[in-house]
């Protein structure tokens, strides 16, 4: 295992993740003790308008994987319009390898809550919903604790802290679908119905969340909010580049010497952030990688220099996402990753929609029979044909994620599946795979 040099160490920006080691650091009284609570304070002394235009200086995007610029997305929310307005937190964490936000709100539940109330103050709303997934069960109890404690405390309910603004926070723990990971899905959850994505326009800022203005946002983009109050927006710009400001989460997975949880400024390479979990393990040699979860095209050992911005990622033909690398080696076969991936996507589909229902369970069997050795050259037309069907023509995103890791693969990796059908490669998959899959 090799040790990073100064300069890479240099490199480490704790700033969400500052509080994580501290001990009880998911109490209120640490927190308070650590700068909790302070931001809010500073907050509700400025009009509403003010925070939007701190947030919109400071350059945040968002930090869910689509990078929307916060401060814009807050803007949109009408005002004056005699509606109630909304603050939904999507913290549906469900997509392979991403695995940022339940530490976050394992460790520092607080900072998701002192966020909350800034961003709901920001945007006139009296109600305020964290969203979170059905499976995170102890990170769920202790947001349900943070927020029962700043209660409390008087940092939520009615007038807080004698300015006059009211918030209610409601932890809402949803039932193990990753298709309500898409907003519009996760709003409909909210209301009691199926989870399943809505047609847009209208979007969310117009009629979300029971018809009215809503913001959705992320745990990591709303945790970022109370540093850049007390910092200020030139602070959390002096992180990251010029269109990708402020520090970012990196959840390296794989074949690392040591997995976990790093948080850079934006802009790290992944050279950098592998020389940060110690190198590969011993004996593999870096082949292929996810820069932002399994739904981003794969990248491989040539892209190792990439800046992990949203530019530079995007530049090398791939997405930013969630950042969750996942790392794999040369011991590692990009077909059969991409059939695991494909059986996650086919799983959760919702079917609501066409491109991605049947694309995905047809692609599901394609995969199944190039891995059992009964794979043709047709296969990876029909594959490339069926992804190009999906992408772009699917209701959401998921889709698009389901589609992607097959693009890639067949880009970069086309020999490897060339190997299976010319039965150089041993097949993966047995033939008891194939019953009922033709």
């Amino acid at each position: 295992m090799t040790q990073p040099s100064r300069e890479v160490l240099q490199k480490l920006t704790p700033v969400l993740t500052k509080r994580w080691l501290s001990p009880d650091a998911w109490k209120i009284d640490t927190y308070e003790r650590l700068d909790g609570y302070l931001a809010v304070k500073k907050a509700l002394e400025v009009h509403p308008d003010d925070l939007i235009q701190l947030i919109k200086d400071s350059g945040l995007r968002g930090r869910g994987g689509a990078g929307f610029p916060t401060g814009l997305k807050w803007g949109f929310i009408p005002q004056g319009d005699g509606k109630p307005h909304y603050l939904v937190i999507n913290a549906d964490e469900g997509e392979p390898g991403t695995c940022k936000d339940l530490p976050l709100m394992t460790w520092d539940p607080h900072s998701l809550v002192e966020g909350a109330i800034i961003a709901a103050y920001a945007i006139r709303a009296a109600r305020a919903y964290i969203y979170i997934r059905g499976e995170a069960v102890h990170a769920a109890r202790r947001l349900r604790n943070a927020v029962k404690e700043a209660y409390a405390k008087g940092y939520l309910g009615e007038n807080i802290l004698g300015s006059g603004f009211d918030l209610d926070l409601v932890v809402h723990s949803g039932a193990g679908a990753y298709i309500c990971g898409e907003e519009t899905a996760l709003l409909d959850s909210l209301e009691g119905f199926r989870g399943q994505p809505r047609l847009r326009p209208p979007f969310p800022a117009v009629a979300g969340l029971y018809a009215s203005p809503t913001v959705v946002n992320n745990v990591g983009t709303i945790a970022s909010v109370p540093y850049i109050v007390l910092g200020g927006a030139d602070w959390w710009k002096s992180m990251g580049t010029e269109k990708s400001s402020g520090p970012m989460i990196y959840s390296l997975s794989g074949r690392v010497a040591n997995p976990g949880q790093y948080e850079c400024g934006l802009g790290i390479t992944l050279r950098e952030l592998l020389e940060l979990a110690g190198g590969m393990k011993p004996g593999h040699t870096l082949k292929f990688w996810t820069p932002g979860g399994s739904s981003t095209p794969l990248l491989t050992a040539e892209h190792i220099d990439t800046p992990m911005d949203f530019e530079g990622v995007a530049a090398a033909g791939s997405i930013l996402g969630t950042t969750a690398m996942q790392i794999f080696s040369d011991q590692d076969c990009p077909v059969y990753a991409t059939w695991r991936w494909l059986e996650f996507y086919h799983h959760e589909s919702c079917g609501k929609c066409t491109p991605c229902r049947e694309g995905n369970y047809w692609m599901v069997r394609t995969y199944r029979r190039i891995l059992s050795g009964e794979g043709t050259y047709q296969d990876l037309d029909t594959l490339q044909d069926t992804a190009d069907n999906i992408f772009g023509r699917a209701f959401c995103g998921l889709g698009d994620g389901a589609a992607t890791p097959v693009v890639s693969t067949l880009k970069w990796f086309r020999q490897d599946y060339l190997d299976y059908i010319e039965g150089r490669t041993a097949p993966r998959l047995s033939a008891k795979t194939l019953v009922g899959a033709h």
